[in-house]
């Protein structure tokens, strides 16, 4: 028998299968998705590859094929289903297939287990009394304390009686030895959220709520696949519509992975579900610990879990009875991969779910152009949810051009309307959420004389000046003390330009000294689990005001708040992105959507330069439809996605000369495959709008089409021929729908 083997290297020219021998004592355990050890290349070196395919005939001679070294016994086997599926995402994405299969892999090493052992007596009440007399007759005090312990608590944990009864392994393994105690050890599962013990009782949902279950539970019974958009407004109770389906899928014997984007994955949306499916839920985040990490995963993978909750990488979860994929916020911009596979958790979402059978529900206040587009041309089933639950009423909404603010002598970050509701709101003890999408004290710091702005040496950008004195670069982590004269004239004239989330709090503190105030952002939550115990102690209202990045407007419900404050609601809006107003859009949205979840009316307060902007206007209105088509004739009419395809050929070099040398001959190359100009409209080569990160230089050519299949096929062609006229050092890499 022979295996058709892919080895655990990303390079791309031998991103091919390789046949090996199975040797006659693994023929019963090698079949497609075993990890295995093979001899590679000339030298034989031993490495570790995946078997894709076994079969009895070989195309080479026999001679020239070398036998499977063994299987790795310290890895998790692939089922056939991940690598068909990892195999359409090489093709789909542009990756290696080595790189897909390490995708549908996320836990690899294996983790020693985590045990806990328990001690109790191993003899009578009586004869461990006895014993207590005599040790402490003879002054064995160790003994003396775990007998003790042991008659007044019935059972100890064994690292108690080692750190806190100083008692010695020793002395543990002699009593155990004469049948006074008795030591059992179970392996522990590690994992967040296990101090949430208490269950819910589903509360009946809402006519609305209603008319969507029925509809695609009813599907799930009846057997038939299907993919949804749920189109429910913020406060509507899309997370309860999901729970009430996931319960149906697993009463009906199937399991569920539900997507949440990492930023709203805390501890008030997780416990939500452990409340409701108790332990048959694992979760999947980057807070967790590797271990951590590896007891979730092999759960799944023993099917001792039902529900798997994380971000994208939670998409590949070794289920076998997969019925159900559900990705809540699903326009998102953390469902798309920064690195080799560049996969969409949405695409990759319908193929696994066309693969094993598996219904996909899309859910968001503000879908993606990409899912509403789908839906108007008959794709997903779409279902539109209006209104909050439990009565709550939409907040008013007030637009504030600050551009009148400085015309009235304001220049501070609050207008005096937002002045105005912070102090209505802290006199009635209400509570209040600011929004600002830029963390740090000060966005940069430059000089008034000659205008040098402090750039980090490693990166393309400005540094952002933080509370401490200290300037840091956002992208590498370089960081030094804010300078007091300018490095190139020597000015004294150094000043510091825009606010953050850390200048924003300190100006709070001195306006309003009585309000107790959270910040959030990925400045204050670095150690693990301050991000919880931050919205915990806001959720049980220790303080007045919340303010934060985006962190604070994804998937909270926090009925205490009455006002929203959108401090730069065009922020996002210049930015270099083809989905600029798009992301402008579902901020504000989403910001706004925290405001008046409880019994009392809230207010948003939207303060901008461009209140003529249609994103910003179609946001205040709640007009996602009005906003939708505007933005659609947009991408129509520049050939942007969803209308039509891109591929973005991305090349970077720490060598700048090689990089804009292989860059222009790609271009070229590009420009050479195909002849009718009106079918592909090459941009570029141009810098990146990050051009330098970390030392590493970056450029890019975009390739616009309304042909999709000529496009990837298209990119296939430039695969194949970039090996000849990129120069050493240069990496290139293929992204489709940027």
């Amino acid at each position: 028998m022979y295996a058709d083997v892919i080895v655990n290297l990303s390079v791309k020219s031998i991103d091919r299968p390789y046949t090996y021998r199975i040797p006659a004592d693994l023929e019963d355990k090698v079949v497609p998705g075993t990890p295995v050890m093979v001899p590679f290349g000339n030298g034989g070196r031993v490495i570790k590859g995946f078997v894709i395919g076994v079969r009895a005939r070989a195309a080479l001679c026999d001679d020239r094929i070398k036998d499977i070294g063994g299987i790795c016994e310290k890895s998790n086997e692939i089922e056939e289903k991940m690598l068909v599926l990892a195999a359409w995402m090489k093709e789909q994405f542009g990756s290696t297939m080595n790189e897909a299969i390490r995708c549908c892999v996320p836990v690899k090493d294996k983790i020693e287990n985590k045990t806990v052992s328990t001690i109790t007596a191993g003899c009578s009440r009586e004869i461990l009394e006895a014993a207590l007399g005599e040790a402490v007759a003879k002054k064995r005090s160790a003994r003396a304390r775990l007998y003790e312990a042991l008659l007044t608590k019935g059972e100890l944990d064994r690292s108690y009686a080692l750190k806190e009864l100083k008692v010695t392994a020793a002395i543990l393994r002699d009593e155990e030895e004469k049948g006074l105690i008795r030591i059992t050890t179970i392996d522990e599962v590690r994992g967040p959220y296990r101090d949430i013990t208490e269950r819910d009782i589903p509360p009946q949902p809402t006519p609305g709520q209603k008319e969507i279950i029925d509809s695609i539970t009813s599907d799930l019974r009846a057997g038939l696949r299907s993919d949804y958009l749920i189109f429910g407004e913020t406060g509507s109770g899309k997370t309860e519509i999901y729970m009430n389906i996931i319960s149906e899928c697993i009463a009906s014997g199937k399991q569920a992975i539900m997507l949440i984007p990492e930023i709203s994955l805390t501890y008030q949306t997780v416990s939500r579900f452990i409340r409701r499916f108790g332990d048959r839920v694992s979760i999947m985040n980057s807070r967790l610990s590797k271990g951590e990490r590896y007891d979730q995963y092999m759960r799944a993978k023993n099917g001792e879990t039902d529900i798997m909750i994380g971000p994208r990488s939670a998409l590949f979860a070794p289920f076998e009875r997969l019925g159900l994929i559900v990705i809540d916020e699903e326009h998102e911009t953390s469902y798309k991969s920064e690195s080799s596979p560049t996969y969409h958790a949405r695409e990759v979402a319908l193929e696994r779910g066309a693969l094993e059978g598996a219904s996909v529900i899309f859910g968001s206040a503000t879908p993606s152009l990409e899912s509403f587009a789908m839906a108007k041309a008959g794709r997903l089933r779409l279902f539109k949810l209006t209104g909050r639950t439990a009565g709550a009423v939409h907040p008013d909404v007030c637009l504030v051009d600050m551009r009148e603010e400085l015309k009235r002598k304001n220049r501070t970050m609050f207008s005096y309307t937002l002045r105005e509701q912070i102090e209505n709101r802290l006199a009635r003890k209400e509570q209040i959420m600011l929004f600002l999408n830029r963390r740090g004290y000060s966005t940069s710091v430059s000089c008034r004389e000659c205008g040098t702005v402090i750039k980090c040496p490693h990166c393309d950008v400005s540094m952002t000046l933080h509370g401490d004195g200290r300037m840091i670069c956002h992208y590498c982590g370089y960081n030094i003390e804010r300078p007091t004269t300018c490095p190139e004239c020597g000015s004294r004239y150094i000043g510091t330009f825009g606010a953050g989330t850390q200048k924003i709090e300190e100006e709070l503190r001195k306006v309003w000294p009585q309000a107790r105030i959270l910040r959030l952002d990925s400045d204050s939550v670095r150690r693990k689990g301050s991000m919880d115990e931050t919205l915990k102690a806001f959720e049980r209202g220790e303080a007045d005001i919340l303010l934060g990045t985006q962190m604070i407007v994804k998937g909270h419900d926090f009925p205490g708040v009455t006002l929203v404050g959108i401090l730069l609601a065009d922020l996002s809006l210049y930015s270099p992105d083809i989905r600029a107003g798009e992301r402008t859009f579902e901020l504000i949205a989403q910001a706004s959507g925290r405001a008046g979840r409880g019994a009392k009316k809230g207010m948003v307060v939207i303060q901008t330069y461009d209140p003529e902007n249609y994103a910003i206007i179609s946001a205040a209105r709640r007009d996602y439809e009005g906003f939708f088509e505007e933005e659609m004739a947009y991408r129509i009419a520049m050939g942007y996605p969803p209308a039509g395809v891109m591929l973005a050929v991305s090349v970077s070099s720490e060598d700048e000369k090689a990089l804009e040398e292989s860059t222009g001959r790609l271009a070229d190359v590009v420009r050479g495959l195909y002849e009718d100009k009106s079918r592909f409209r090459v941009i570029g080569p141009a810098k990146a709008s990050l051009y330098k990160i970390k030392d590493v230089f970056h450029m890019v050519i975009y390739v616009k089409s309304y042909d999709g299949k000529g496009l990837r096929a298209l990119g296939d062609e430039l695969r194949d021929k970039a090996k000849a006229v990129v120069l050493e050092g240069v990496r290139v890499e293929y992204s489709f729908n940027v």
